[in-house]
């Protein structure tokens, strides 16, 4: 499992931007692109678009799926030689804790930390700051998680709606010519090698893990959707005692309401299948994680919330499965990515599997009005950054090389 979370108190870390370090860094992208992730180039589309924002003066956030981990450091190798300024990024607080060098550059690289256990009140500060002065473009992935499916949005949270409208009442305070404008800004990966040939290794290691030989004798489609089976099957097992009946997405959805709504039951007082998987998640988190601070707390306690914590990672590893994802489609990305999460699940770790080509493309910008309009169920910026997402994706699909 991920350690996702951090059982120390939380600490902002602000951005502290250093051309030098950037400079340093962003020479030495393209290699760590190519040595870790396989991406071999980077391409973008629409940089005229963020260009005639930024020219203008305007606050600027980028909304970008977020189907990589490697989507920040894509999106500004692609842009920065374009705009020729810096990015500022917001992460998850377990990201700065991975290492020391990543503690050390990520701030200097313009990362700073959101906690998304609680309301985080410095974050949204120093975000807001950074749209109000329209410091530097401001990068966010409203999908809130890695999804590891280029061709699927999850759901969009409202909280980056919530966020540039307060930098619109700050920008409009500093100048009121200025404006706060989101470009929504969508990522696509293409594999151009040969899929089975890449694939063949990571199957035959996944397979030999659940003590099988080589399943050789099927197709690279019919074994991951074995492997599938089997995985789903053995978490069946475990939480519910027998394998289920009925199609993959119809067993999954069960399972994870099998494992959500006892916890929130205890913790929330009663189920919220009426929200959205993510949603449902984070509310149990922060329900849970505080009293991880419990200094009086006994190790049973403890270790029991740690457990209902891994029973939440196993619903976010389940929710980024959709449905029918290798039904419809013959993308081999679509191929690639569902064996990278079976890695990635069993293992933590998911190989890179080059030659990869990344493409970056910014959409129309989307101006912020500092006020929600009243008697709307849906926040009509939400709605429009993913309107716009969706249609990208579309067009990303002719870039594909022949």
């Amino acid at each position: 499992m991920q350690q996702l979370i951090i059982d120390k108190p939380y600490r902002f870390i602000p951005s502290r931007n250093s051309r030098l370090w950037s400079t340093l860094v962003h020479w030495l992208l393209p290699g760590l692109l190519r040595k870790s992730y396989g991406i071999l180039s980077c391409e973008c589309t629409g940089v005229e678009r963020l260009r005639a924002s930024l020219d203008a003066g305007h606050g600027v956030m980028l909304a970008g799926n977020h189907c990589r981990p490697c989507d920040p450091m894509v999106i500004a190798c692609s842009l920065r030689p374009h705009v020729k300024c810096d990015f500022s990024t917001m992460a998850s607080w377990h990201i700065f804790h991975q290492s020391r060098v990543q503690t050390f550059l990520l701030p200097r690289m313009g990362g700073f930390s959101v906690y998304r256990e609680g309301m985080d009140r410095e974050s949204l500060n120093h975000a807001t700051q950074i749209l109000g002065e329209a410091k530097r473009p401001l990068i966010v992935f409203p999908e809130g998680f890695i999804t590891r499916s280029n061709d699927h949005l999850a759901n969009l949270m409202d909280g980056v709606a919530f966020m540039t409208r307060l930098g619109a009442k700050l920008a409009a305070k500093i100048d009121p010519n200025r404006k706060v404008v989101i470009h929504p800004t969508f990522l696509r990966y293409f594999f151009e090698g040969d899929l089975e040939t890449t694939l063949r290794p990571v199957l035959k290691d996944i397979e030999a893990k659940l003590s099988w030989q080589p399943q050789t004798h099927l197709s690279v489609r019919q074994r991951i959707a074995k492997l599938g089976e089997a995985l789903l099957s053995l978490k069946e097992i475990e939480y519910l005692g027998a394998t289920r009946a009925g199609l993959p997405a119809q067993r999954v959805g069960a399972l994870i309401d099998h494992l959500l709504s006892p916890l929130e039951t205890q913790w929330l007082k009663a189920p919220r299948r009426d929200k959205d998987t993510m949603e449902r998640i984070k509310a149990l988190r922060t329900a849970i994680v505080p009293d991880l601070l419990d200094e009086t707390m006994s190790e049973a306690d403890k270790a029991a919330r740690w457990r209902q914590l891994a029973d939440l990672y196993l619903v976010q590893q389940l929710h980024c499965y959709p449905g029918s994802y290798l039904d419809t489609s013959e993308a081999p990305e679509r191929l690639l990515e569902t064996v990278e999460r079976f890695e990635e699940d069993l293992t933590d770790v998911a190989r890179p599997h080059p030659p990869m080509r990344a493409v970056v493309m910014i959409g129309e910008a989307i101006e912020v009005s500092p006020e929600r309009p009243r008697g709307v169920p849906a926040d009509p910026i939400t709605l429009a950054i993913r309107q716009q997402l969706e249609a990208l994706m579309q067009e990303s699909l002719a870039h594909r090389q022949s």
